[in-house]
């Protein structure tokens, strides 16, 4: 399918707004929560975080397979219908722990993490394989991937306007609506892309997958680009309260980043329109280098220079969600694989996807403990490894990402 309407694309895109709802908790919120809730230790937090990601991780690849041997006449929409009350139903218990579990927590932070995974697994990579499916025009793919990451954004704003101002109760009942609000519209309304509409196929193995020099190329790029930001995204909350001291603004931040996101949508639409999809993402990448490393320089209390890199490091995230996923579509339709394979495609992209937040939640918490770093104890060490680890790291992994994008084999996809 090529040629979709606004209502057509409104319909598939506004299911990323609740998605997005359950993926930001999870990343940011949920180390503080029960860390301050139940005292467990970083380093139970990350061990819980790194096992369950990868254990989640290693199972997307057999989801996207499964997917795309579903039988003929069958679109994506089915394997929505599946993840919503696992969504729902995990993501309630992950915030809302039973009080008797106080000698058990690290178990019930485990099992719960587990539920919400495995249903974000399978919607996430429904969705985007079915996006990926709806049009193969460069134009318009960047089109539909930055609406649904916009909606996305929207959904993380909401987020954080919920717990900054409400609580974890009101962000589930507002998640839960929106599930299944924007399920029905995507489900009903989106055109379905099923087997029938293709020649006979099955799903991709890994070596086929990665025997594509330009899929290769863009996996590595991505890989080590979501590092770099997953990083600092794990420790966020933990340098605003302890280096910048400015823990009561943290909400307020997280919009002013998540808003400079949404809104520098179109920018990056046009630009890459005009400039291609790659040139512009590498673009973005050093902006959000050059735009990261003024938070070495910050101490207490400065608000107003974090606000500024809070924008223009949000900036680079709105071409971060729009235009990865856009250009895999075009290495997917130069591979011949369009309404084929797009979920084998998607079931490694997520597997990727997880482990970056696996290795920058089960890695860098226990070390910055190792370090001598100690959540609400501001040492003299403790804060130097915060800062390096907070920002330093990610600049150069970004850096690193940066060159293996202009060296990939990707201008003509």
């Amino acid at each position: 399918m090529k040629n979709l309407s606004l209502f057509h694309l409104l319909a598939y895109a506004l299911f990323g707004f609740p998605l997005a709802m359950v993926a930001l908790p999870i990343y940011v919120y949920v180390p503080q929560f029960y860390a301050d809730r139940f005292g467990m230790s970083l380093t139970m937090i990350g061990t819980a975080l790194l096992l369950t990601r990868v254990m989640d991780a290693f199972i997307d690849p057999y989801i996207g397979k499964l997917i795309d041997r579903r039988p003929h006449g069958r679109g994506f929409a089915p394997y929505i219908v599946v993840a919503l009350p696992l969504l729902i139903l995990g993501f309630i218990g992950l915030f809302h722990p039973p009080p008797v579990i106080q000698r058990l927590a690290f178990g019930w932070f485990f099992l719960t993490l587990i539920v919400v995974y495995f249903g974000f697994s399978i919607a996430s990579i429904a969705h985007q394989s079915w996006g990926a499916a709806l049009t193969q025009e460069s134009g318009q793919r960047v089109r539909l991937t930055a609406l649904r990451e916009a909606f996305g954004l929207c959904g993380v704003i909401v987020t954080a306007l919920i717990t900054q101002f409400a609580n974890v109760s009101m962000l589930a009942a507002v998640l839960t609506l929106a599930l299944l609000a924007t399920g029905w519209l995507l489900t009903k309304k989106t055109p379905v892309i099923t087997r029938s509409q293709t020649a006979a196929h099955s799903a991709l193995t890994l070596r086929e997958l990665f025997a594509d020099r330009s899929f290769r190329a863009l996996f590595s790029v991505f890989v080590v680009n979501g590092i770099a930001a997953a990083i600092p995204a794990t420790l966020f909350l933990f340098f605003t309260r302890d280096r910048l001291q400015i823990v009561h603004l943290s909400g307020i931040l997280l919009l002013l980043y998540f808003l400079a996101a949404a809104l520098s949508m179109p920018l990056w639409a046009y630009l890459a329109k005009k400039q291609g999809e790659v040139r512009t993402w590498l673009m973005a990448m050093l902006l959000s280098i050059v735009s990261f490393m003024g938070v070495v320089g910050l101490g207490a209390g400065d608000s107003l220079a974090f606000s500024v890199i809070c924008i223009f490091s949000g900036m680079s995230l709105g071409a971060d969600l729009a235009l990865p996923p856009a250009i895999l579509a075009g290495v997917i339709h130069a591979a011949g694989h369009s309404e084929k394979n797009e979920a084998s495609y998607f079931g490694v992209w997520n597997w990727a996807t997880k482990m970056n937040l696996a290795l920058a939640a089960g890695l860098s918490l226990p070390l910055l403990e190792f370090l001598g770093y100690v959540p609400g104890i501001s040492t003299q060490t403790g804060l130097q490894a915060l800062t390096v680890a907070y920002a330093v790291l990610p600049c150069m992994l970004k850096l690193i990402a940066a060159v293996l994008l202009w060296r990939a084999p990707l201008r003509t996809v």
